[in-house]
């Protein structure tokens, strides 16, 4: 469980801020210093594809869409 939607939970703990507080305690997703999950787009947000290099941090199809407005030249 890395994402997750509170939104049907908060309506129902929503009148209650400890129950809700607990809840959200024990239920949000693990904060990540390192891995696969930390390495995110920096336009779309997926973690798949990510391109690092030269400090892009961006996944390859925003790459594709924007690499003219970020200065690169496709080579044929």
């Amino acid at each position: 469980m890395t994402a997750k939607n509170f939104s049907k939970v908060q309506k129902q703990l929503g009148a209650k801020p400890a129950k809700w507080a607990k809840y959200v305690k024990h239920n949000k997703p693990k904060e990540r210093e390192f891995g696969y999950g930390v390495k995110r787009c920096e336009f779309c947000g997926t973690t798949r594809g990510h391109i690092g290099k030269y400090g892009l941090n961006i996944c390859r199809r925003c790459f594709r869409l924007n690499a003219t407005k970020l200065g690169f030249k496709k080579l044929n």
